[in-house]
């Protein structure tokens, strides 16, 4: 690289080696437009695709400005804890840490303190952070919003604001949270705003926002690169994961992403993957930040070398040597395709974008083709697709993973004894069910109550069991075709236990029937005596004794 080329943009000698050193043979069309413009604290309105350097279009000369700011004042070269001098914001988390991870590599020995704030992690090591003081913050417009309501981050001494992917933020429904942002900062700042697409809400935002901005368009007439080699195949949706598997073994493949519409999509398609011996991760809005973290990391260092993702890594997700790109699912807009297929030809190098296009999706394939002005190659695959799905169908996929492991069974219908009797029978028990029945009274009255000890127990329940057996067995002597020897004395009274009171034979209420009258009569006034509803063995044996 020859130093004039960065140097003549009016970047220090000490950014110049940074980037040398880094690889940079020289400045990208974005880089070359925006640089001087940031430099000379002008509003830009930059319009670029991805992939095309401009992380550090704004970077660069906004390390320099940062720089000279701190050095024109006296005593506070650092910035104030909870005061970021520059804010940057990033639609989605990875790519927040991707502009992090980036600046970190263009501070070089300036040493300007950086830092990340996205959501999906804890907030105790962003909140340590903010309170040492950062210069430069990289954040999600959620998490950000969150740590301003607590009173972590205050933005009125903030000069810089970077919007990176406003197009993205607006897809995602973050405009509102940015307009709640902007109106904490200052009046007197430095706005970037930075799109691939200028649709009207964004056109609307940039004039709130920007002043007297300097618009910058470097995008080509191609939509797309056109080292990108861009190819169909119709192919039926039960027969889509045989074709995905024939093309993953291409000799020429050195690493790929498959892209689906949903979230089940992508987990059903990394199993298969996996299930047939690819190495795949997947990536998707459900997945913790950790997962996420982890699945990149293991696609960057080459352990998985097969990413399933959503359209959450089709934008500035910046990866090296992918080579091919697979639309399992065509996007519902033809934006996302455009930003699908940009993750892999970077940096001048190729690429190749495959689309598995079903019957219902032939009007998105229309509308693709539309919008890139481009017709996509058709290939016929050399494969029978019909007899490598059935082959695919007898390869089982792992099953999902689940926390259910330390989770118990959840019971049958039926009862919750199920699963105890089938503990019972693993062990050589006898299962409740089939437990043998206690032994009943010699009478056969209490033949369906359990044996209890004798003595005191046994007297408390004899007005319980007794009363409930009686009630059952008692005979109504009135009836004409019942003889009165058969008429149990006692049944007026046991019907009467139930009613508030009895005061039929006068005397004081008693709760457990009959009336106490202080005389051990014949009657309710000795049932009463002796215990209310049940009087006593002895005197009933003598009764029918003499009768």
């Amino acid at each position: 690289m020859k130093d004039g080329l960065f140097a003549s943009l009016g970047l220090h000698q000490s950014y110049c080696e940074t980037v040398a050193n880094l690889g940079f043979e020289e400045p990208s069309d974005i880089q070359r437009a925006a640089i001087p413009e940031v430099l000379a604290h002008k509003d830009i309105l930059g319009i670029a695709q991805t992939g095309t350097g401009k992380t550090a279009a704004f970077g660069l000369p906004l390390l320099q400005n940062l720089v000279q700011e701190a050095a024109q004042r006296k005593g506070e070269l650092r910035a104030k804890p909870r005061h970021p001098r520059a804010l940057i914001l990033a639609p989605t988390r990875e790519l927040a840490l991707q502009i992090h991870e980036e600046l970190g590599r263009l501070t070089g020995v300036s040493k300007m303190n950086h830092a990340c704030v996205i959501g999906g992690v804890g907030q105790n090591p962003q909140v340590k952070k903010l309170r040492a003081g950062v210069d430069i913050l990289v954040a999600a417009p959620g998490r950000l919003l969150d740590l301003m309501n607590q009173g972590h981050i205050n933005l009125s001494e903030t000069q810089f604001l970077v919007l990176d992917e406003c197009d993205r933020l607006m897809d995602m429904g973050f405009i509102p949270d940015v307009r709640r942002i902007i109106k904490a900062l200052p009046m007197q700042r430095q706005t970037l705003l930075f799109s691939a697409t200028i649709p009207t809400e964004i056109a609307k935002l940039s004039k709130e926002i920007l002043r007297n901005p300097v618009r910058i368009d470097v995008t080509p007439e191609e939509v797309t690169v056109a080292k990108i080699q861009q190819k169909v195949v119709h192919v039926k949706t039960a027969l889509k994961r045989a074709a995905l598997e024939h093309l993953l073994r291409d000799e020429s493949l050195v690493r790929a992403i498959v892209f689906t519409r949903t979230k089940h999509g992508a987990n059903k398609v990394a199993r298969q993957l996996n299930a047939s011996g690819f190495v795949a991760e997947v990536i998707h809005g459900n997945k913790s930040q950790a997962a996420r973290q982890r699945a990149l990391e293991n696609f960057k260092s080459g352990n998985a070398w097969i990413l399933v993702a959503t359209d959450i890594a089709a934008r500035g997700i910046d990866i090296h040597a992918i080579s091919h790109v697979f639309n399992y699912e065509l996007p519902h807009e033809p934006e996302s395709y455009v930003h699908r297929i940009g993750r892999t030809a970077r940096a001048g190098a190729a690429g190749v974008a495959w689309a598995l296009v079903d019957a219902s999706e032939v009007g998105r394939l229309k509308a693709v083709q539309r919008f890139t002005k481009i017709t996509l190659e058709r290939v016929t695959l050399d494969l029978d697709l019909d007899a490598a799905t059935r082959q695919l169908a007898q390869v089982k996929p792992e099953p999902k993973e689940t926390n259910r492991g330390n989770k118990k069974p959840a019971a049958k219908r039926g009862g919750s004894r199920q699963g105890t009797n089938q503990k019972n029978e693993a062990a050589g028990k006898r299962s409740n069910k089939h437990r043998r029945k206690q032994a009943s009274d010699n009478n056969g009255e209490n033949s369906h109550t359990k044996s209890r000890p004798e003595g005191n127990t046994q007297e408390k329940r004899w007005g319980k069991t007794r009363g409930k057996i009686n009630r059952q067995k008692e005979v109504d002597g009135n009836r004409p075709d019942v003889s009165n020897a058969n008429r149990d004395p006692y049944a007026e009274q046991r019907r009467n236990r139930r009613r508030p009171s009895n005061t039929t034979h006068g005397g004081t209420p008693n709760p457990r029937g009959g009336t106490n009258n202080g005389s051990r009569g014949q009657g309710n006034s000795a049932a009463g005596s002796e215990g209310g509803d049940r009087p006593p063995r002895r005197r009933r044996r003598a009764n029918s004794s003499q009768v």
